[in-house]
């Protein structure tokens, strides 16, 4: 949405604590409220009071009950409504006002994320499909009464052949998520406003953006595996039980830096998207952000993330035995010999339920992203005047 004020790139000032609080209609009006920073677009602090309501400012007799610090004291009276051009409340967002934000997106732009989520789904897992079935090796066949040199022989390889088969999938979806998760960022900016927009219009911004996002991702990826790879090497390197234990004790490391990492740099592709800013930038960007809410961001992504597992989940079990059951010669070769050798009838049935499974979790997860770089900076820059701004709502275009 780069042709509101709000989207565009307030610089480093804004989210470093700089300057004073903001007060907004919902939140007290004494400067105990969350601090926000005005963007360059926006007036100073201090210059900027709330739309006054019909019967208020000067002349017109007090409230009897005030919000905030009004003539009764904090607690007293209900807040005024934020405004809600769009999905959102124009204010600091809750955990289920973030989640409820994802889905009013669904709903009210259904052809648009239907049609960008169904579209890349099919057309990954018809690719996955034929490259698992015409691509790759056969996996290796495990002797189940092997035993111990020659069983940690067939097991290592059979590790080996999974992790193998496994990249060009990977690849795959990943491609999937990215273009899926800039055209949704691009839905999500419109739908807070309110405002309508089609499937090409969304395209075609978020189109200039997708090499830099595969850019991000690719670096954050290996940053990741970096990580990993410096836990898990010396225990690997030692190769006894002391060893065993010291993989074990820095995969555990490891896991717990990569995972505040990835939280710390959770914002940065809706930075990238919305603001246009580059790659480094949107990362710095991001970690700016999550300084002070990592574990509330964690919290929402960890929330989301099981969500999406529980749909998964209750998705792909019904395909899954109906896949099974079409499909007896590949069950009935998994149990002889190993080799799960799944024929066209299990691969098309599975499919269906995945791409169903993509079609659901895929805007989900992008909605709570953008979401949450929207409620951040809402908290810290004072974001939803400009949007109140960039809506047209009354009372909210005055920047004396």
């Amino acid at each position: 949405m780069n042709d509101t004020p709000g989207w565009a790139s307030p610089g480093s000032a804004p989210s470093d604590g700089q300057g004073a609080g903001v007060p907004r209609p919902s939140e007290p009006v004494d400067g105990s409220g969350p601090a926000g920073n005005w963007s360059p677009t926006q007036p100073p602090a201090g210059q900027w009071s709330p739309p006054s309501a019909p019967g208020t400012g000067p002349g017109a007799p007090p409230p009897t009950a005030g919000w905030g610090g009004g003539p009764q004291g904090p607690g007293w009276g209900q807040p005024p409504l934020a405004a809600k051009p769009g999905v959102i409340p124009l204010r600091p967002l809750g955990v289920g006002e973030i989640l409820d934000g994802a889905v009013s997106t669904m709903r009210a732009h259904w052809r648009t994320v239907l049609g960008i989520t169904l579209t890349v789904s099919v057309i990954a897992q018809v690719a996955i499909t034929l490259v698992e079935r015409f691509l790759l090796p056969e996996p290796a066949q495990i002797d189940p009464n092997a035993t111990g040199t020659e069983a940690l022989r067939q097991a290592a390889d059979s590790a080996q052949s999974t992790v193998f088969n496994s990249v060009p999938s990977m690849l795959i979806t990943m491609i999937a998520t990215l273009i899926t998760t800039s055209v949704l960022t691009v839905v999500i900016s419109r739908s807070v406003l309110g405002r309508p927009v089609t499937l090409s219009d969304a395209w075609a911004e978020a189109r200039p953006r997708l090499p830099q996002l595969l850019g991000l991702t690719l670096l954050l990826t290996l940053i990741s595996a970096a990580i990993m790879a410096v836990g898990l090497l010396p225990g690997m390197l030692i190769g006894s039980a002391a060893g065993a234990g010291l993989v074990l004790v820095g995969f555990m490391a490891a896991f717990v830096v990569v995972i505040w990492l990835m939280v710390r740099f959770c914002l940065a592709s809706p930075a990238l998207m919305l603001e246009r800013q580059s790659i480094t930038a949107s990362m710095r960007r991001s970690a700016k952000l999550v300084r002070g809410a990592w574990w509330r961001t964690f919290g929402v992504l960890a929330l989301t993330g099981l969500l999406t597992f529980v749909v998964a989940l209750i998705i792909a079990i019904p395909f899954g035995v109906i896949a099974m059951a079409v499909d007896g010669e590949g069950i009935g070769s998994a149990l002889t010999n190993g080799s799960a050798d799944f024929g066209w009838p299990f691969l098309i049935v599975s499919g269906i339920g995945k791409v169903i499974v993509a079609t659901i979790t895929y805007p989900l997860s992008a909605g709570v992203m953008a979401l949450l770089y929207i409620d951040q900076r809402i908290r810290r820059e004072a974001l939803d005047l400009e949007l109140a701004r960039a809506a047209g709502l009354p009372g909210y275009d005055t920047r004396s």
